[in-house]
């Protein structure tokens, strides 16, 4: 049995440009979605967190009308509470890659909070693409790639076919106009080749070892294309 890696956002607040706080965390599909399927596949998985805190789910992603109804809501959350990792991750600083077959990166605002400064996960992340390791990544945890700065200072995904919240999501999300930043424009900037689908429909951009999903609704056949680069 193979050991895939979650990192996962450890932040619980997403600081906007007014300096308020946002309540947020990760998104319970997107980590939901690909532990499922990735369990069914016989793999082993273990949670990694900036500083090993236990991860926060955002409340807003089990309420009824962000998973198509209450009893689709019903069924994440009680996948939540199977998804036992969860509540004991291993500090991301001490991660060894050589130890997993694949990493996985769910979204929510956390990732643009925590992970797209992370000093840590950036050199994870960079270590995953020169070694080849199937990386997938959904949704803002793009965020992450920021961080990803190679020796020669440019970033390692400058270049990348990738996909992640677009700009259309975050302003029919009534947040864009008052984050700091935008992940789609970010990634633009950092050299990516950002490929933009419909709002809100699944789009899996695969790259190389890189995979990456668009939104919450791209998280399961995002797995889906990962574990293809696993069998």
């Amino acid at each position: 049995m193979s050991k895939i890696l979650f990192v996962v956002t450890g932040a619980d607040q997403w600081t906007l440009a007014d300096g308020s706080k946002h309540p947020t965390g990760f998104w319970a599909e997107e980590a939901v979605a690909p532990y499922k399927a990735f369990k069914a596949a016989g793999h082993e998985i273990v949670v990694a967190t900036p500083g090993g805190v236990v991860p926060t789910v955002d409340r807003g992603s089990l309420a009824p009308e962000a998973n198509g109804g209450k009893e689709a809501a019903d069924e994440v959350a009680a996948a939540l509470d199977g998804f036992t990792e969860l509540k004991n991750p291993i500090d991301l600083a001490g991660v060894d890659l050589a130890d997993y077959a694949a990493v996985f990166y769910p979204g929510g605002h956390g990732p643009m909070e925590d992970l797209a400064v992370d000093a840590d996960s950036g050199r994870l992340l960079v270590t995953a693409l020169e070694i080849g390791m199937p990386l997938g990544v959904v949704c803002h945890a793009p965020a992450a790639m920021l961080a990803a700065t190679r020796d020669d200072g440019g970033n390692a995904f400058a270049g990348y076919r990738l996909t992640g919240f677009t700009n259309a999501e975050e302003t029919q999300a009534g947040l864009a106009d008052k984050a700091k930043w935008l992940l789609q424009d970010r990634l633009v900037e950092a050299g990516a080749d950002f490929q933009e689908g419909e709002p809100w429909a699944p789009k899996v951009v695969v790259d190389r070892n890189l995979v990456t999903g668009q939104n919450p609704a791209s998280s399961a056949p995002l797995a889906a294309e990962l574990l293809k680069k696993l069998a």
